[in-house]
């Protein structure tokens, strides 16, 4: 596990995140991510995109593709309504020699390391764990640990992106952090064809009368406004390619 020194305090790392997540389709979404991210100059900083929509559209891949594809380190950070703001920055442990050692999140580990950090589902944090993050979100571009006693300065690299889902249970975002997550990027359910090219990435062992059914499946309950995102439809079929081997194992 990688270690950095902060102002004499010992600082344990995060390791990045390496999971198969690819984007299909959509392209101008990646673009509008990477232009957030973009740097005009020495005065200018990122901004911190927003991406929102029902669950299941893609979002956390889509920012992770973005990420990837800038050649950076992603790191993913799961927000609950349980997040403290320890756990957003440096969150203290006790080792086997029984002395205090600093680890830092997977927000600050990119903090460091010039990385990407995703918050996934920021909406469902409160707004104390949000008001520790502030000053990293603006021209500042630091946080302060209480518990480590340090401040931790971002690296020029440093990209930061959130997910938030719009459902009933998620808190409203408090205005002055609203306005440092931005801009906000939309992400509704994809048409027919690039749903089709999804199936067949996550699904490359099913035929295609199988997903023929589930894209249909899926357009019919977007065009009803039903809850059914292509993750479901992916799941779906997997359990029904499940049923189908397991019954033909059995029959054997």
């Amino acid at each position: 596990m990688e270690t950095v020194i902060i102002d004499g305090v010992e600082l344990h790392l995060t390791e990045p995140d390496n999971v198969p997540m690819t984007w299909v389709g959509q392209p101008e979404l990646v673009t509008q991510v990477q232009a957030a991210w973009l740097v005009l100059g020495d005065e200018d900083f990122p901004l911190n995109p927003r991406l929102v929509g029902k669950p299941g559209v893609g979002k956390t891949t889509l920012a992770y593709h973005a990420g990837k594809s800038l050649n950076k380190p992603v790191y993913l950070f799961q927000a609950t309504m349980d997040t403290r703001p320890e756990d957003l920055i440096v969150t203290p442990v006790i080792s086997e020699g029984g002395k205090i050692k600093y680890m830092a999140s997977s927000i600050v580990s990119a903090m460091i390391k010039g990385g990407v950090a995703i918050i996934d589902e920021g909406n469902r944090m409160s707004e104390k764990s949000w008001a520790s993050l502030a000053p990293l979100l603006d021209s500042r571009r630091y946080v302060e640990s209480v518990v480590a006693g340090i401040k931790i300065k971002a690296h020029p690299e440093f990209r930061l992106c959130t997910t938030m889902n719009d459902d009933a249970s998620t808190f409203e975002l408090p205005e002055y952090i609203h306005s440092r997550l931005q801009p906000q990027i939309f992400i509704d359910f994809p048409e027919r064809d690039e749903e089709l090219l999804i199936l067949r990435k996550n699904l490359p062992f099913a035929d295609d009368e199988i997903l023929e059914y589930v894209v249909e499946f899926l357009q019919a309950a977007h065009d009803a406004d039903e809850r059914y995102s292509v993750r479901d439809g992916i799941n779906i079929a997997r359990y029904a390619l499940k049923r189908v081997a397991n019954s033909e194992h059995r029959a054997l």
